[in-house]
């Protein structure tokens, strides 16, 4: 019993000189009376630092510990399963090897003072991360709001039978067939259909200039049939006989928006005796075009989203790639913002005309009737196309004479006459239009453009984008005309030819 009690008082004597000696490291009033229970007002940021400094230094040793432990897998890997005896070497070294050795030409692409070993990885995680990040929906509170379903709506295009047995659907604006001064056939870009034609032109403006718009689906697109070996030359002759059906005997003129050039482009070169002219507005050419040279390439490529530079990557090199994105994207079953879908970014007054709600119905509206069939091959398709090869250079169209000289007696009567000789090239105006702040068709490819074909005759439009001058400008759209056929003339005048009267014969009673 005295035992216990002495190991007790030692065991408390030990405790207080303890405290003791805590409670003087603290400074404080020694006249102060202390009640049970009392804190100091520093004990507590004392005790929080201190946790604080615990946690931090366990994290970072925790760090520490981690690295060091996958720096020991990374070299117990290379060591029992990198070595040529290995079993991972013997069974996959061979393919591993094949699939690199194909997939080489990616490392064009890399900067030249990257190691593509380890670039790739890099990049591989990188596009893991973006791809989980999408699917998880950022969280972009205006997409969220202004989601809208896509509508069926139902078929209502005048439709004409080709002579390969398919159908194209087009429609008619403006003056009819018989009063027309001028037609002029229009195609339209990827992800909008025949209902684009010249946006809400004003029927007195086609009036004052007699003028008939007649434009079509392109084939699998709204109510067109597909046709899957379709190039650039079907297209011209798929507008050829559209004009025949339709009633056009003489030439029409042709009007080409941004990605829908390059079928205008076709059609002055495989159908140019029809053609009288040619309208383009934001002309898109093929951003691989080998004969760009270098300030050209470089402000065409410049400026764009790399998910508009991986779309045409895409499209080059891995087509199937390209149907997977844009499955998820144009048929997802809803609407999306116009930036969005085609994958780049706008200039102020682009941006403010595609918030408005009228630009929003006609956007919404065309993109359904686009996308009317579901099946995503001829947006592929009209994406492989624009980045091709076309089977022409638009330097075939500049205008040139071309004189039969081969011999010494052709070549004596070129001299002396002409007759041997013959222009070639499209000999119809070109007129195109671009906007100076347009980030879709950059104002490079229109400098390509004029180097090439001298005899175009360019408008460059200041502070104009992609959509700010070609959509729902009355005035606008009376310049374009104005610029295309001079003065307004109006429609023509419809001779009527009255039979001579006769003389009633009388018969005698």
């Amino acid at each position: 019993m005295r035992m216990t009690e002495v190991r007790t008082a030692t065991a408390s004597s030990w405790h207080d000189e303890l405290a003791s000696l805590l409670d003087d490291s603290v400074a404080h009033d020694p006249l102060e009376v202390r009640k049970p229970g009392y804190v100091s007002p520093g004990d507590d940021s004392v005790e929080s630092e201190s946790v604080k400094e615990q946690a931090k230094e366990f994290v970072k040793a925790w760090a520490e510990m981690m690295l060091d432990l996958a720096k020991g897998f990374k070299d117990i890997a290379e060591q029992s399963l990198m070595t040529d005896d290995s079993f991972v070497v013997q069974k996959l070294g061979k393919p591993c090897a094949k699939v690199t050795g194909k997939l080489s030409f990616l490392n064009e692409y890399l900067p030249e003072d990257r190691d593509p070993v380890h670039a790739w990885p890099v990049i591989l995680f990188v596009v893991i991360v973006a791809l989980a990040a999408l699917g998880l929906n950022s969280g972009d509170d205006r997409t969220a709001a202004l989601v809208k379903k896509v509508q069926v709506h139902p078929p209502s295009a005048a439709r004409i039978q080709l002579p390969d047995g398919r159908h194209i659907a087009y429609d008619q604006l403006g003056i009819p067939a018989d009063r027309a001064r001028h037609t002029i056939i229009i195609p339209h870009p990827l992800l909008f259909s025949r209902l684009t034609g010249i946006p809400r032109v004003e029927a007195a403006v086609l009036e004052e200039y007699g003028v008939r718009l007649v434009t079509y689906d392109l084939p699998g697109f709204g109510e067109s049939d597909p046709h899957p070996g379709r190039d650039l030359n079907s297209s011209a002759f798929d507008m050829l006989h559209l004009a025949d059906a339709v009633g056009v005997g003489d030439k029409f003129w042709l009007l080409g928006y941004s990605s829908a050039s390059m079928h205008v482009w076709a059609a002055l070169k495989y159908i140019p005796h029809r053609v009288a002219g040619a309208a383009f507005i934001a002309p898109m050419i093929n951003p691989y075009e080998p004969s760009m040279n270098k300030e050209e390439r470089y402000g065409t490529w410049a400026n764009w989203s790399r998910r508009r530079k991986l779309i045409y990557f895409l499209a080059r090199r891995f087509p199937n790639f390209l149907s997977i994105l844009y499955r998820r994207k144009f048929l997802s079953g809803e609407h999306g913002h116009v930036d969005d879908w085609l994958s780049f970014s706008m200039g102020q007054k682009d941006e403010a005309l595609t918030n408005e709600e009228v630009f929003e119905e006609f956007w919404y509206r065309n993109v359904e009737e686009s996308i009317r069939q579901g099946d995503i091959a001829p947006f592929v398709e009209e994406s492989v196309l624009q980045v091709s090869n076309w089977g022409f250079k638009l330097a075939d169209l500049q205008v040139q004479r071309k004189c039969h000289t081969k011999g010494l007696v052709p070549w004596l009567k070129s001299i002396y006459s002409q007759a041997e000789c013959e222009l070639t090239g499209f000999l119809g105006p070109i007129h195109v239009w671009q906007g100076m702040d347009d980030e879709l068709v950059p104002p490079s490819m229109t400098d390509y453009i004029t180097r090439v074909l001298r005899q175009a005759t360019v408008h460059r439009l200041s502070n104009e984008g992609h959509f700010s001058y070609f959509f729902f400008c009355a005035e606008c759209h009376r310049q374009i005309l104005s610029t295309l056929f001079g003065a307004p003339q109006g429609p023509l005048e419809i001779q009527v030819v009255e039979d001579p009267i006769k003389p009633i014969d009388t018969m005698p009673e």
